[in-house]
């Protein structure tokens, strides 16, 4: 960059740095994808085609970062990103991570469109968000990585129900709302099996469990799975070679 009299407005940047020796979380969300869902005229309660762009826009995430990316694990319109603790890409530059995450999913995404919808004309282009958290050891990432499999689980189960109320039943939205507040999971699971004869354990994998997204250890090839990371059997494998300490 050349030196001018007015480079000194460069000290007005204020560039934070993420703490070092911890794991980076890069957690990217669809705003207003609510609207953005219903514009396109996804399938409810799930639209696999949808699930399905999201993970292949991941994979270009993974593309762009390469090995110092460790992992990735998605549900609905979010992304969550595992750099390992001794990354030191863009000096740890908490701005560099987010802004060339979101970049480079929501354009992927776009460009990735007509292959998972060739019938459909992207209606306008879809945003997303990103923010970057500081896990300080692999207790706390798994914890972290759990809570998101857990809402995977919740929010999946509650939609699956509404959406059954609405479609198979012919409910309003605010019928639906009123019918399941103060449910609990059982009571759901009631719903669905005793009105409508569906086993919620049979609804597909993808939707109940998400996405992970991690490399093969031998031959380091991406893999996308529909998997439990909130036991000890992907952390005692291939988890644990990832993400060691």
């Amino acid at each position: 960059m050349a030196k001018s009299q007015y480079e000194y407005v460069r000290h007005f940047e204020n560039a934070r740095i993420l703490l070092p020796k911890t794991y980076i979380v890069v957690r990217l969300d669809g705003r207003s994808f609510t609207t953005f869902s219903d514009t396109h005229g996804f399938q409810k309660p799930n639209d696999k085609a949808a699930l399905q762009l999201m993970t292949q826009a991941a994979m270009e995430v993974f593309n762009e970062f390469g090995a110092d990316l460790k992992m990735a694990f998605g549900e609905s319109d979010e992304y969550s990103f595992v750099f390992g603790k001794h990354c030191t890409m863009f000096k740890r530059r908490e701005s560099k991570y987010v802004s060339l995450i979101a970049s480079r999913f929501a354009s992927s995404y776009v460009f990735h469109w007509p292959s998972y919808f060739p019938d459909k004309k992207l209606q306008y282009p879809p945003t997303f968000d990103a923010r970057a958290i500081e896990m300080p050891s692999l207790k706390y990432l798994r914890d972290y990585l759990s809570w998101r499999q857990v809402d995977t689980h919740v929010n999946n189960l509650y939609n699956t129900c509404f959406w059954a109320l609405r479609l198979k039943s012919g409910m309003t939205g605010p019928e639906a709302t009123a019918r399941l507040k103060g449910t609990f999971s059982g009571d759901k699971n009631e719903i669905l099996f005793s009105q409508y004869g569906i086993n919620y354990n049979d609804e597909d994998i993808m939707f109940r469990k998400g996405t992970t997204i991690s490399r093969l250890a031998e031959s380091k090839q991406l893999t996308a799975e529909n998997i439990d990371i909130i036991g000890d059997d992907f952390w005692s494998g291939r988890g644990n070679e990832l993400l060691e300490d």
